[in-house]
């Protein structure tokens, strides 16, 4: 018996389907039997796009995109240390 692995699904896959959730044309046991996946993966993409959304229209989303560059850019700096030190380091015991 090999090693089962969990499915992974694209954002554009999980945007699609939780797109047709939102319309509600179908219900969730038929998309599910349409998409081959559990309703309650279905519920759960379909609120995290309509909280996404929420998010879009109110600024949220803008300003996440600004604090994780200044992230970004505190860990960069944050390696570049690490790595001056572990040469320093190396240096100083001979390897």
């Amino acid at each position: 018996m090999g090693k089962v692995t969990r499915k992974r699904y694209s954002a554009e896959f999980k945007a699609k389907v939780a797109l047709e959730a939102i319309k509600g044309e179908l219900t969730l046991a038929e998309l599910a039997a349409k998409h081959g996946i559990h309703q309650t993966m279905i519920a759960a993409w379909k609120r995290q796009a309509v909280e996404g959304m929420a998010a879009t229209f109110s600024g949220k989303a803008e300003a996440t995109g600004a604090a994780s560059e200044a992230d970004v850019a505190k860990l960069h700096a944050k390696i570049g240390q690490l790595v001056v030190e572990r040469d320093f380091l190396a240096k100083a015991f001979g390897r």
